[in-house]
């Protein structure tokens, strides 16, 4: 794709590929890593049919886009080694594309039919709690100064003690001191809702508060780095996986898989699904419902190690 104004002139299509970054970002309020990966799927798409079709592909170029476009792209994308959910993924950023095209001549969208590749259906693994605890633990102790250990600590509680995305904790601010008894979240799409903190992750914390060399007031970032800036979440990924070396735990225990256990051990305890979707920030109760087959799992499991005839 051109990366200067000039050569975009040239190639209407990839112009429209930038305007439409603009409107996911500052109308649809979607992530910097949707809208990237949603835009490099376009530019993807006008590319391939530019060497598929054999001429350039202006914007009229993408609204006559049928099944077997659809098909071919598909196939030269799981040509390069994508994967089934990746294919189906980029499937979704094509057809949303492909509507916007649409929209911006006036036209409705019709959109070829095409099936997406089947999809394997994987369930989340959630993490013992006395893994969780321990996990955040052994990544405090590791650090490389007291009050940084305090930090990771205090974040990889309140993924696991209240269900947050690394995202959502990461955007905290300080205003939000002290914390109380529940915490207000913004999640995706800029979705509020409020969780309650329990007193060992309030505790954590105001440890790392008190900890902290730099002021945390106002606006700036709750958890902040090493030089006092906005905390990188992949320092926080990468913490997480030396300590899960250094523990011989699961690759699977991720930070977000602290969330997922979150999940599992409250439904587990009894815990209503449309409580839970409200507490993960779930747009739909269908998000919420695979915690179901989760923890019907881990009962299947323990009748099958438990039970003398299973």
């Amino acid at each position: 794709m051109p990366d200067d104004p000039a050569s975009l002139a040239h190639h209407p299509a990839h112009a429209l590929a930038a305007r439409w970054a603009s409107y996911l970002q500052h109308d649809r309020r979607r992530s910097l890593h949707t809208v990237r990966a949603y835009v490099a799927t376009a530019n993807r798409l006008i590319d391939f049919l530019g060497r598929y079709r054999g001429e350039e592909i202006g914007e009229r170029g993408l609204t006559n886009v049928v099944a077997a476009d659809l098909r071919a792209f598909l196939a030269d994308r799981r040509a390069s080694g994508l994967g089934a959910a990746s294919a189906a993924r980029e499937l979704s950023g094509v057809r949303a594309f492909l509507t916007y095209a649409a929209e911006q001549q006036g036209r409705p969208a019709q959109l070829p039919r095409t099936r997406g590749p089947k999809r394997p259906r994987t369930l989340p693994r959630p993490a013992a709690p006395e893994e969780a605890v321990e996990l955040a633990e052994n990544a405090a102790e590791a650090a490389s100064l007291p009050w940084i250990g305090a930090r990771d600590l205090a974040i990889l509680l309140l993924l696991y003690g209240a269900g947050l995305r690394v995202a959502e904790a990461m955007s905290l601010t300080a205003d939000l001191l002290p914390i109380g008894a529940t915490l207000r979240v913004t999640g995706k799409r800029s979705k509020t809702r409020v969780v309650p903190i329990m007193s060992a992750v309030r505790e954590a914390i105001d440890d790392y508060v008190r900890q902290c060399p730099y002021p945390l007031r106002g606006r700036v970032p709750l958890f902040v780095g090493a030089r006092g800036g906005p905390l990188n979440p992949d320092l926080v990924r990468r913490s997480v996986a030396a300590a899960r070396r250094r523990l011989g735990l699961p690759d699977t225990l991720t930070p977000h898989a602290l969330r997922h256990s979150f999940a599992t051990h409250l439904l587990a305890r009894g815990a209503d699904l449309r409580a839970l979707q409200e507490l993960l920030g779930h747009a739909s109760l269908s998000s919420t419902q695979i915690y179901t087959a989760v923890d019907a799992a881990r009962l299947l499991d323990v009748y099958r190690h438990a039970h003398p005839r299973a």
